[in-house]
């Protein structure tokens, strides 16, 4: 015996099944992963003397970005509208796009604000992100094992 979800008349039953098995769960879940998928991709590589970041944001122009260092954190947006419109004596066609996003990072204390760097090439923004000197010199402390 399995249980069935009571509805109240047989007309519910074809007119949204799904509708009514509302899940909460699975919304937040569908919201997140639609959030994710408009953030673009990043990638981060440290070096010796520095942090790499690369993030992925074809089909926008340097212009549109604005990146700015706020409390230690590291912001990144994008905002890009484009219109488009088609005259001719019978009709008149408009069209209009709009694409954003933000992303933002915590830097660590070893960040030299000043030195950071950025660069928007074929639909990569990279940035070069200068480690302090004091960062740089601290090698790893050997622990010897008895």
């Amino acid at each position: 015996m399995s249980l069935v979800r009571f509805r109240k008349s047989p007309l519910e039953n074809l007119l949204a099944p799904d509708f009514l098995d509302f899940n909460v769960d699975n919304l937040l879940n569908d919201r997140l992963w639609l959030k994710k998928m408009n953030e673009p991709a990043l990638n981060i590589k440290e070096t010796k003397d520095e942090f790499e970041i690369e993030l992925a944001a074809p089909g926008y122009n340097k212009k549109d970005f604005e990146v700015t260092i706020d409390d230690g954190c590291l912001n990144i947006s994008a905002k890009k509208e484009e219109t488009k419109e088609e005259k001719d004596e019978n009709y008149t066609r408009k069209e209009f796009s709009y694409a954003s996003f933000e992303r933002s990072l915590q830097l660590p204390d070893s960040i030299a604000d000043e030195k950071i760097k950025a660069k928007y090439d074929n639909g990569i923004l990279k940035f070069s992100l200068a480690k302090k000197e004091e960062a740089k010199k601290q090698k790893p402390k050997v622990i010897e094992i008895s």
